[in-house]
């Protein structure tokens, strides 16, 4: 499949947005705009392997150049990641 450009700008866009907000809800402090498009990406991944794994449903989907991108996963996973570095790092 392919993606259009103003497609994957708004990917990329609402990556950034999920990452900040499970980065914030975790207490993430540190990183810019790329940690938290990175963190978004991240999230999206562990998110729903998480939910599939306990047999969750995906609430709230949006399709992106025919793309999904789970919102909620993304917010959710971004946070545990951030909790586990946070752990692992020793930092609170």
């Amino acid at each position: 499949m392919t993606i259009t450009l103003p497609g994957l700008i708004l990917l990329i866009v609402v990556a950034a947005v999920c990452g900040a907000i499970g980065k914030a809800i975790a207490g993430g402090v540190r990183g810019g705009l790329l940690v938290s498009t990175a963190l978004g990406f991240i999230g999206a991944l562990v998110g729903p392997l998480l939910a599939a794994r306990l047999r969750l449903p995906e609430p709230l989907v949006v399709h992106i150049s025919g793309h999904p991108f789970p919102i909620l996963w993304s917010i959710i996973g971004a946070a545990l990641f951030v909790a586990i570095i946070h752990l692992v790092s020793g930092r609170l």
